[in-house]
């Protein structure tokens, strides 16, 4: 197996993110105690079921990004669908033994649900557009929440569940927005999107929709006295960030500025996650 190809396909930034957001979520949750082996526990077992989930995306992705991304491992020919499948199988693996390891069936679950989300999307929700773009955005507010249950800290009415709330719906509206990007590929595999159904520019305003839900989420702990004042002061970057990209896409609503506001969106969700562990400590 290609090792660079390997590495392309698991995406290890992204998985990194997902494991440092179960961290954020632990801490966040306020446990009684901070255990150190059960916080790897967690950032392992979402970095693994991470890159288990990128892994599967790129297998049943193989022929959208023939056209999409046709330098991707897979459609370059730099890896085989078969070690495709057998990276995926012991990327799961791995992040299901930590999981069990933690000694938390709770959090099993939670790890078994995170996965088994990965793999409907993938295999089946892709096409339906927006209840897939839910499915997405749901993976990435998921690690919060596993985080504060591995942790054995509170998540029912705290903190965590407003940050997982701000990052899922800062995922839809990338994720509606992405689609745009990538309507050409979509439609050689019957993509049902919402810029494929409804035209870009009814899904230029879903996606700023999404984004403004995710700043107006931000501020509620602000207005309930949750946040500390390293979020309170913190949280304007990114806020200014998805402000931004709302209006960005729905100025110029096209697929190459779409690619553009996709990438941003990133980053305003990597600045967003470094406000959430301004608000953990």
């Amino acid at each position: 197996m290609n090792a660079r190809g390997a590495l392309d396909l698991v995406r290890p930034v992204n998985c990194a993110m997902i494991g440092f957001a179960v961290i954020i979520g632990a801490f966040v949750s306020k446990p009684p105690s901070v255990q150190v082996p059960q916080l790897a526990l967690g950032f392992l077992t979402g970095f693994f079921i991470c890159a288990y989930s990128m892994v599967v995306n790129d297998v049943y992705d193989v022929e959208v990004d023939r056209v999409n991304r046709p330098k991707r491992p897979i459609p370059s020919g730099r890896i085989t669908v078969t070690d495709a499948d057998r990276l995926s199988v012991a990327a799961l693996a791995a992040g299901m033994a930590c999981s069990i390891l933690s000694l938390n069936p709770l959090a099993v679950a939670v790890a078994a649900a995170y996965a088994a989300l990965s793999w409907v999307y993938n295999s089946r929700a892709k096409k339906s557009g927006l209840p897939g773009n839910i499915i997405v955005a749901s993976s990435l507010a998921i690690p919060f929440v596993y985080g504060g249950v591995v942790a054995g800290g509170a998540v029912a009415g705290s903190l965590l569940l407003l940050m997982a709330l701000t990052a899922f719906f800062s995922g839809v509206g990338r994720e509606v927005v992405k689609a745009m990007a990538d309507v050409e590929g979509d439609a050689h595999r019957d993509v049902e999107s919402v810029a494929r159904r409804r035209g870009f520019g009814f899904a230029s305003r879903v996606g700023a929709g999404f984004f403004l839900l995710a700043v107006l989420t931000s501020w509620v702990p602000l207005l309930t006295g949750l946040a500390n004042e390293v979020y309170s002061l913190g949280v304007v970057a990114p806020d200014v960030i998805f402000v931004y990209l709302a209006a960005a896409i729905l100025v110029r609503g096209d697929p190459a500025n779409a690619y553009r506001v996709k990438n941003i969106a990133l980053a305003g969700m990597t600045v967003g996650l470094l406000v959430f562990i301004g608000g953990a400590l």
